[in-house]
């Protein structure tokens, strides 16, 4: 199907009237760290009525950033969610993390959301997390506007940033609105579909009221609009015959008639409608309400839900209605002094206070306990959700964030969440050793709210690792087992989280045979394995047994014990992974033969593959940007090459240089400090895990030797 006639078939759908569930918006601002996005929310609050007051980041006041670390730091570090009104319709929204620890908040907010609003620097333009939260979009097809935020600032350009959204996200933004001036001199918003000015006077310092005025006749201003309108008009006839047979004979094109089609093609992604303004000075957010409700799409414009049944089979179809039967899923957890609250999407049906469900992910039956619509920290008690409504549980015992609730009459799986691996680890310990059970609780409900945080005990020094996305993360999670669990907390210097695979291909024999007296134990098992190049963090296990030779029932135990050893990680404790293992034969006892023999064949056939086939270290690496005065990017490489960065681009974005590439997590523990000294405080670095790669074998050798040395130092302690 061509575009044009995607196009047409959405804008034919969008025209029917649907009832009150066309007029709910589920929406998430995301961005680069300190794009604004905190700032653009509160003012969304502020001028929907939902609060009195604008919250301010920078005095640690805003209403969405309510946790005691996200006031002090002035980030956004755990998503938080709420709800207004906007000329009639409901708008749920999510305001999430712009920094690259706490990835995993978008990730699970825009697998919700119907709809999201992008905002980027006028001065920075794209920046690399706004091309992470880009791609995570993408991957779940989430329809975007955007909004360039700061065109106050020294250095902005709403044209530069479009342009950087062309180059560096492969979208293709077209602008609806084009700045009055910028820097000093924004002053208003020329509207492109509607054809009038929107300016803001210096004596209104809350943007309440801003003033329409018809565009002059000829001048600069309406030369500027006949660019952005020409330009907004072929944008859309390329995509809408009506449209361009229209234009080309000189028709006049209402606005109706623009927002419709631009709306359809905002939901097919063929288009990014881009908006612009200055939030912190109250400039350009009422015109982005407007866009959230015209362009964004609501429950009914996506279309039937589709799910899979448990154990497989043929997908299942739902329509997004509260008469259909339940399926909603779960997509955050977090500890509460009353209990764990779960953050709940409902796709279709009723989600009913004091209910039972199944939990379809788990095979276990939920009931539902207190309802709440979410407002930040506070809540407000409702009976029900419905279909398309956002909402938070109180009781639930055994759902997690990627969990399917429904009806046991009909028991459905939705699509789940994938996050990424840590990448940094620490050792920590309590400073009382009677707070070991305390500490091993807190760290389980912190597990259960973020699934980027893992922490296991090394088998063999005893010590409790905790695992995240980097240095902050770690920090803040530190943080909370003393504030919000009182314990005294002793840490250990941050690890790289290395990890392992085969060198080479090998095929192993695997013989677990005891006799002991009684029944004894037999199991045999012959495996080949081969390294994987794409399979990042991925071991694959498959089973090519015909005859019998090994039952069925056998074959998961040889998984089970060959991941075992891989989770443990050998000798030196990094965990193996990126590999495939093929159970090809093997032989079995009628009686000897048991799930416990062959485990222990599984775990004999993992070591003595890495015996026969060596290992290669392999380490997580970070993507880097670093934007900084032309007079420091020397002093800055030189740096970077001696942290064996691997530099990809070098150069320029308005006054400022760039430096992109790759570096290994282990070079960039405090970097940060470094770049400030180096540039006097006036560079700025960013950066993101993006992949697992082989260490240099001189390096890796000495990696192998400290990591065993240091397990017998702990071991011995």
């Amino acid at each position: 199907m061509s575009t044009t006639e995607a196009l047409e078939r959405a804008l034919a759908a969008l025209r029917r009237e649907r009832g009150p569930l066309a007029a709910l918006r589920n929406i998430g601002i995301v961005a680069h760290i300190d794009a604004g996005k905190t700032t653009v929310t509160e003012r969304i609050l502020y001028y929907t009525g939902r609060t009195h007051k604008m919250g301010e980041v920078h005095d640690g006041e805003s209403v969405m950033d309510f946790d005691p670390e996200e006031r002090a730091r002035g980030i956004t570090i755990g998503s938080a969610a709420t709800h207004c009104e906007w000329k009639g319709h409901r708008i749920n929204l999510i305001d999430t993390p712009g920094h690259v620890d706490f990835t995993a908040e978008v990730e699970r907010s825009l697998r919700v959301l119907d709809g999201a609003v992008g905002v980027f620097c006028a001065v920075a333009g794209v920046q690399p997390q706004s091309e992470t939260v880009w791609r995570q979009a993408n991957r779940y097809g989430v329809p975007r506007i955007a909004f360039v935020n700061k065109m106050d600032r020294p250095g902005a350009d709403f044209e530069r940033c479009l342009e950087s959204m062309r180059r560096r996200l492969g979208a293709h933004p077209v602008a609806i609105v084009s700045p009055i001036g910028a820097e000093k001199d924004f002053a208003g918003l020329i509207d492109l579909i509607h054809g009038v000015q929107v300016l803001y006077d210096a004596e209104d310092m809350l943007g309440r009221d801003p003033r329409l005025q018809p565009l002059p006749e000829s001048g600069p201003l309406r030369e500027q609009y006949e660019r952005g309108r020409q330009a907004l008009l072929e944008a859309l006839a390329d995509h809408s015959d009506s449209i361009a047979e229209r234009y080309l004979e000189g028709e006049p094109i209402g606005a109706r008639e623009l927002i419709e089609t631009l709306r359809a093609a905002t939901l097919l992604g063929l288009l990014t409608p881009v908006l612009c303004g200055s939030a912190l000075r109250n400039k350009g957010v009422q015109r982005l309400l407007d866009a959230v409700v015209d362009l964004l799409p609501s429950p009914l414009d996506l279309g039937p839900i589709q799910g899979r049944p448990p154990r497989g089979g043929e997908p299942i179809l739902l329509e997004p209605h509260p008469e259909a039967p339940l399926a909603a899923l779960a997509f955050k957890t977090v500890a509460d002094r009353t209990g764990e609250l779960t953050y709940i999407r409902v796709y279709a049906g009723r989600l009913e206070r004091g209910a039972q469900v199944w939990n379809a992910t788990k095979g276990k039956l939920e009931r539902i306990g207190r309802i709440y619509r979410m407002h930040a920290a506070q809540r407000e008690m409702v009976d029900c959700l419905q279909a398309g409504e956002i909402g938070a549980v109180v009781g639930l015992k055994e759902t997690l964030t990627g969990d399917t609730l429904c009806s046991r009459e009909l028991p459905l799986v939705l699509g789940s969440v994938r996050f990424p691996e840590p990448v940094i680890s620490q050792a920590i310990r309590p400073a009382r050793s009677a707070d070991k059970d305390k500490l091993a609780d807190a760290l389980s409900r912190l597990a259960k709210e973020d699934p980027t945080f893992r922490r296991f005990t090394d088998e063999e020094t005893g010590e409790v690792i905790i695992a995240g996305m980097g240095e902050l993360h770690l920090e803040i999670l530190v943080n909370r087992l003393r504030r919000d669990y009182g314990l005294a907390i002793e840490t250990g210097t941050p690890r790289v989280a290395y990890r392992q695979t085969l060198a080479g291909p090998v095929e192993v024999e695997a013989r677990h045979v005891k006799q002991t007296g009684g029944h004894g134990q037999f199991a045999v098992a012959r495996l080949r394995f081969e390294p994987l190049e794409d399979a990042e963090g991925e071991i694959i296990f498959e089973d090519t047994i015909v005859g019998g030779a090994i039952p069925r029932e056998y074959i998961p135990s040889v998984e089970k014990g060959l991941r075992e050893v891989c989770e443990q990680g050998g000798e030196v404790g990094f965990p193996i992974t990126r590999f495939r293992a093929v159970l090809h034969d093997g032989k079995h006892h009628p009686v000897d033969s048991s799930d416990l023999a062959f485990q222990e064949a599984g775990k004999l056939a993992m070591r003595l593959a890495l015996e026969a086939a060596g290992t290669v270290l392999l380490e997580p690496k970070m993507r880097f940007e670093v934007q900084t005065p032309e007079e420091y990017l020397s002093a800055i490489i030189g740096d970077l090459n001696a942290r064996r960065a691997e530099i990809a681009e070098i150069g320029a974005e308005g006054e400022l240089k760039f430096v992109r590439g790759k570096i290994p997590v282990a070079e960039t523990f405090a970097y940060t400090t470094t770049l400030r000294s180096l540039s006097q405080g006036r560079a700025t670095s960013s950066m993101e895990p993006c992949e697992y790669a082989p260490v240099p074998r001189q390096l890796a050798e000495r990696i192998y030797e400290e990591a065993r040395r240091a397990r017998r130092a702990a071991a011995a302690v």
